[in-house]
């Protein structure tokens, strides 16, 4: 990497399940050297603060332990995104990049003094415990949440693998609390799960962003080729519950698909600090049509992606409005293993959007529907061939053509009823391919 601070990451970020998670990385311009004025009255204030504590505290606090706690609420004193990294903090941070980690498998933040669910991670204790985006923490093995530090609270939901912790939650449209007893795992993440929806129409998933995800989605774009005869007539790219991740693969990812202009820039404090990501040539669709879905636990690198598929008019975005995580936090080693991670920057779209605390709109929203059969039975439509004596089709239909179409419709009644958001993006990607071919 180069014009880096030495030993600086950049990071856009969240908590996963008990640990840190990077959700971005990028770059950020040398800052000046140049001497701050200290302001000795609020260091002397500080000073007396620490020495009163150390003195009359009810019990015997360390140097070492009052100091930490001092940087720490000066850090999370900043905003939900800033804080003090500890030595097992900063450690697993540097794991969360890499896709394998323990815990629970959900990314957390704060809201109103308590801990908020901003996505569950596909295939985690949280997820098959029925752990939703949105969802309110308020207790933690029965330790009320408010007052906890985010810090606190993740510490207490981290733990030996195998080992249970109880959550209490509050869920929008629940006419109470719920109560969810979730066993802790090591949570081992796959980035990209690919699958054929229908002959020529790929489903690609991207659960986050890590180091190796954006090869891993060139190899599963590959795989659906192979198997729809060398061509996609089109996918759609899931980052529903995507928290995030590296802000280089999501650069890397969207720029499979765009083939020229900006993808995303960072914009510091001080002036010239804009560094622009832009595309390559190549697009390995070659055109086919795309369509994003998006929802409330899509924050970050999610957005990134979504944002610049947007603004080049590369993809329809489906779902609902995305989290709203615009901001870029530097992960700044202090010595001792520990760190802080610091927002220094925010970041923008193609078309200088800023998606902090507005999100993505959708360009077509989908509500949050689970559709049931109706099982009442009902007179079918009569067709002519149902009618006694009706002229046969002169060109024929093989059995063959009958089998694809029978399991086409069962394949479509089953998307309908386990994923409405799905069944309409693809239908809407059969008529954007439709219309491409005209």
């Amino acid at each position: 990497m180069k014009n880096f601070t030495r030993n600086t990451l950049i990071l856009t970020t969240g908590l996963i399940a008990g640990i840190t998670l990077a959700i971005g990385i990028g770059v950020q311009a040398e800052r000046s050297n140049s001497v701050k004025t200290i302001p000795i009255e609020d260091i002397r204030s500080l000073s007396e603060v620490f020495g009163k504590v150390k003195d009359n505290y009810v019990e015997d606090v360390s140097d070492k332990e009052l100091l930490e706690n001092a940087i720490r609420g000066m850090m999370t004193g900043l905003d939900p995104h800033s804080t003090y990294l500890d030595k097992e903090a900063f450690k697993e941070l540097r794991v969360g990049t890499t896709g394998e980690f323990g815990g629970l498998g959900i990314v957390v933040g704060m809201e109103d003094g308590f801990v908020k669910v901003i996505s569950p991670i596909d295939d985690t204790p949280a997820q098959r415990a029925g752990i939703k985006a949105g969802d309110l923490i308020i207790r933690l093995d029965k330790k009320p949440v408010k007052g906890m530090s985010l810090d606190d609270a993740v510490k207490i939901m981290r733990g030996r693998p195998g080992t249970d912790i109880e959550l209490l939650i509050v869920r929008e449209g629940a006419d109470k609390p719920l109560t969810y007893k979730v066993t802790r795992d090591k949570i081992r993440v796959k980035s990209v799960k690919a699958k054929t929806l229908d002959k020529g129409f790929g489903y690609v998933r991207v659960t986050q962003f890590q180091e190796r995800t954006s090869g891993d989605l060139k190899k599963a774009i590959s795989k659906l080729k192979k198997e729809n005869g060398g061509k996609l007539n089109g996918i759609v790219l899931d980052l529903r519950n995507n928290p995030g991740g590296l802000l280089d693969s999501a650069v890397e990812i969207s720029d499979i698909f765009i083939t020229k202009g900006g993808i995303v820039s960072v914009k510091g404090r001080e002036e010239g600090s804009k560094i622009v990501h832009s595309a390559t040539p190549g697009d390995m669709l070659d055109g086919a049509p795309i369509v994003v879905l998006i929802n409330g636990g899509s924050a970050s690198a999610s957005e990134i992606v979504a944002g610049a598929l947007q603004d080049h008019k590369r993809a329809i975005i489906m779902g609902n409005k995305s989290f709203g995580k615009g901001s870029v936090q530097t992960v700044v080693p202090l010595g001792n293993n520990t760190a802080i991670k610091l927002t220094t920057a925010r970041y923008y779209t193609p078309s200088e959007r800023s998606i902090q605390a507005k999100g993505i709109d959708p360009d077509i929203e989908i509500k949050d529907l689970k559709l049931t059969e109706n099982t009442k039975k009902s007179v079918s439509q009569i067709k002519e061939a149902d009618l006694q004596g009706h002229l046969e089709n002169d060109k024929g239909k093989s059995k063959k053509d009958s089998k694809n179409k029978k399991k086409e419709e069962e394949n479509g009644q089953k998307l309908l009823s386990e994923d409405y958001a799905l069944y309409e993006a693809l239908n809407l990607l059969k008529g954007l391919y439709l219309i491409s071919q005209r």
